[in-house]
C-alpha cells in the first residue's frame, strides 16, 4: 500500500499566490493536494524536480475551443504549455444553444470571425451535434472527456440567433425577443456557464460577410442581458470592445449588473504609442470605485501570418471589409483593378497615421511561391529593392500567387517597454492566447511558457512569483474559477513541474493535423517536465501520457468549479 499516488520531490515550490518559492515536495493523492512541504512515503509515481519549478496548473482564460474540444479532446497545444484550465466561449462565440437549422450559420461564423477552416470544422463537429442547448454542450463535453479543465462562457452571438435566427445579423432585437435572450442567459448560467460573453468589435464579420449578431445589439439589450446575469448573482462579463467611449459602456454595464467586467483587450500601441496608459488610469479609478472592470492583456505581440482570401488582420479597413461577401474569385478580380489598389494605398496611409507606424515596414513576406527570394523580406524592403509601389507590389504578389501569397503583420504590442507597463500593473490580466481560434494565421496559446522565459528569465521584468501568479491566481480569480490557481492541501491536484532555466516555447511551425487535412500553425514547448490535471500525470518530458481513447481527467467548471468531488471520477479508468 503506497502513501501516494504521485509524490514530486525536492523542488522550489512557487504555490500562486505570489509568494517566494520555498524548497520542499507534493504528495498527491486521490486527485488532490495531500502534503506539501517535507514529505515522506512511497508513492506509485516519483518526480525529481531538483533544479525545478512546482507551481499550480496555468489558466488561459481567453480561448476558442468550443468547436475543437469535440475533435481534440487533448486540446492541444495548450497542455504541452503547462495549461490546465481553459476558459471557453470569449467574445461571444460558441456552439450553443444552436437549433439544427441554425448549425451551418454558425460553423460559418466562426469561420470568419475566429479564421477557423470550415472544412475542419464541418469535419470535426459533424453534422449529428449531440446538444441544443447551453447545458446540453457542457455535459457532451463532459461526457467525452478532456485532458483539462474547462469552462464557458455562453456567447451573445448564439444567443441571439437561437431568438432571432438570420434576423440576428441584420436588426435591433424587440422587447420580447431580448426577454427571450435574457432567459436562455438564466438557463445557461443555472447549466454552469461562466458568465455572458460579448462583442461590439468592428473586425467581428459573421456569416455573408455581416456583422456577427451580437454587434447589433442595442444599448438596452446589453443592459437587460446584464440585468439578468446580476439577477443570477453568479458569473462574470466578457466584452471585447468597439468604437467610442467603449470604457463608459462597459462601466455602466458593470454596475447594472453588480458582476466582474473584464474586456479584450488593451494592448500597446493599439490607438497609438502611449495610449494604453489613459484606459489604465482609468480603470485604476473605476477599480478604487469598486467597480470591477479589468482589462485583459498580452505578453506577446499581436502578428498575424495571413493570405488576402481571409485577411482577417485588414478587415478593420473598411475597403477589405467591403469584400467579405466575396467569392476567391471575387477578392481576386477586386484586388488586380486599379481603383481598388488606389483605395487599400490611402486606407494604410490612414492607418499608419493613426498608430503612428509603417504597415509595410512591419509586414514580412512568409510565403510566396512565385518569388522564394522574398521569403522574409519587408514589403518595404522588397518595393525598394524591385522599384514599386508598396501596394501595387503587395496585391500584385497575393494575386499572381491565386491569393497563397502569406504575410506577416505585427499589429500591435511589440514595444516592450509599453507591453511592460501592462504586465505590471496591478489592475490587469494576463490573456488572450486566443487558443483554437485562427488556427493558421497565429499560435498565442504558448503565452505561458513565452511569459516566464522572455519576460521572467530574459528581460528580468518579472519576478517568477509574480509570474506565476498571473499565470495562475490571479486569472482565476477575475473570471471566478473558485477552485484552481493555487498550491495548498486539500485544492485539485492541477501542477506544473518546469525548469527556469531552459522553460520557453519554439518558433511557430505549420503543420496540416486539423480535421480535413487542414493547417495550422503550432508551438512545441521547452523546459517543461510533467503536467497534472486533478492528479493524472498527463505529460512527461514533452509527450502526452494518455492515448486519445483513454479516460481523460479534466473536469468540466461548472460555475467556475467541478460540480462532482475527484474522488467520483465523471469517466472510470
Amino acid at each position: 500500500m503506497t502513501d501516494f499516488d504521485i509524490r514530486i520531490s525536492g523542488g522550489t515550490i512557487v504555490d500562486g499566490t505570489g509568494a517566494p518559492g520555498q524548497t520542499g515536495d507534493v504528495g498527491i493523492v486521490d486527485g488532490r493536494i495531500a502534503a506539501l512541504g517535507k514529505v515522506k512515503g512511497s508513492a506509485k509515481v516519483i518526480i525529481d524536480a531538483q533544479g525545478q519549478v512546482v507551481c499550480p496548473g496555468f489558466v488561459d482564460i481567453h480561448t476558442h475551443y468550443d468547436a475543437q474540444v469535440l475533435w481534440d479532446r487533448m486540446l492541444s497545444v495548450s497542455p504541452w504549455h503547462g495549461v490546465t484550465t481553459a476558459v471557453m466561449g470569449n467574445c461571444g462565440f460558441g456552439l450553443a444553444p444552436t437549433r439544427p437549422e441554425h448549425r451551418e450559420l454558425i460553423l460559418r461564423t466562426l469561420q470568419k470571425v475566429e479564421g477557423m477552416d470550415l472544412q475542419a470544422l464541418e469535419a470535426g463537429v459533424g453534422s449529428d451535434w449531440p446538444f441544443v442547448s447551453f447545458g446540453d454542450y457542457l455535459s457532451a463535453v463532459e461526457r467525452q472527456g478532456v485532458a483539462v479543465n474547462v469552462a464557458a462562457y455562453v456567447g451573445h452571438t448564439p444567443v441571439r440567433l437561437f431568438v432571432m435566427g438570420e434576423d440576428a445579423a441584420e436588426r435591433r432585437a424587440t422587447g420580447e425577443e431580448i426577454e427571450a435572450m435574457c432567459d436562455i442567459v438564466k438557463d445557461a448560467v443555472d447549466a454552469g456557464a461562466l458568465g455572458f460573453a460579448s462583442s461590439k468589435a468592428g473586425a467581428h464579420v459573421g456569416f455573408g460577410g455581416k456583422p456577427v449578431p451580437s454587434r447589433l445589439a442595442e444599448p438596452e439589450e446589453f443592459a437587460a442581458l446584464g440585468e439578468a446575469l446580476g439577477r443570477t448573482e453568479r458569473g462574470v462579463l466578457q466584452m471585447t470592445v468597439g468604437p467610442g467611449d467603449f470604457l463608459a459602456e462597459l462601466r455602466e454595464l458593470a454596475e447594472i449588473s453588480g458582476r466582474t467586467l473584464t474586456w479584450t483587450a488593451l494592448l500597446a500601441g493599439l490607438w497609438g504609442p502611449g495610449s494604453h496608459r489613459e484606459y489604465l488610469a482609468r480603470t485604476a479609478a473605476l477599480q478604487r470605485q469598486g467597480i470591477n472592470v479589468v482589462p485583459q492583456v498580452s505578453c506577446r505581440p499581436l502578428r498575424f501570418e495571413f493570405d488576402l482570401e481571409e485577411p482577417f488582420p485588414l478587415e478593420s479597413l473598411p475597403i477589405v471589409a467591403a469584400l467579405n461577401s466575396l467569392d476567391r474569385a471575387g477578392r481576386k478580380a477586386r484586388y488586380a483593378q486599379t481603383e481598388f489598389r488606389t483605395q487599400f494605398r490611402e486606407a494604410v496611409a490612414d492607418l499608419d497615421a493613426e498608430r503612428g507606424t509603417s504597415f509595410w515596414e512591419r509586414t514580412d513576406l512568409t510565403f510566396v511561391p512565385q518569388a522564394p527570394e522574398l521569403l522574409g523580406v519587408s514589403v518595404a524592403e522588397a518595393a525598394r529593392q524591385r522599384k514599386r509601389d508598396p501596394a501595387d507590389l503587395f496585391l500584385e504578389l497575393a494575386v499572381d500567387s491565386d491569393l497563397a501569397m502569406r504575410a506577416s503583420w505585427a499589429l500591435m504590442n511589440d514595444d516592450e517597454d509599453e507591453v511592460e507597463e501592462l504586465l505590471r500593473d496591478p489592475h490587469t490580466v494576463l490573456a488572450l492566447s486566443d487558443a483554437g481560434a485562427h488556427a493558421n494565421q497565429l499560435c498565442d496559446a504558448c503565452f505561458s511558457t513565452h511569459l516566464l522565459g522572455h519576460w521572467v528569465r530574459e528581460r528580468g521584468a518579472l519576478s517568477l512569483p509574480e509570474a506565476v501568479r498571473m499565470l495562475t491566481s490571479r486569472p482565476a480569480e477575475v473570471v471566478g474559477i473558485t477552485d484552481r490557481g493555487l498550491l495548498a492541501e486539500g485544492r485539485p491536484a492541477d501542477v506544473v513541474v518546469f525548469d527556469p532555466d531552459t522553460v520557453g516555447p519554439s518558433s511557430l511551425q505549420r503543420v496540416n493535423d486539423l480535421p480535413a487535412g487542414a493547417d495550422r500553425l503550432i508551438a512545441e514547448a521547452r523546459g517543461i517536465k510533467a503536467v497534472i490535471v486533478n492528479g493524472k500525470l498527463i505529460r512527461d518530458q514533452g509527450g502526452d501520457l494518455l492515448g486519445s481513447a483513454e479516460a481523460l481527467p479534466g473536469r468540466v467548471l461548472r460555475n467556475g468549479a467541478a460540480t462532482a468531488s475527484i474522488e467520483q471520477e465523471v469517466h472510470q479508468e
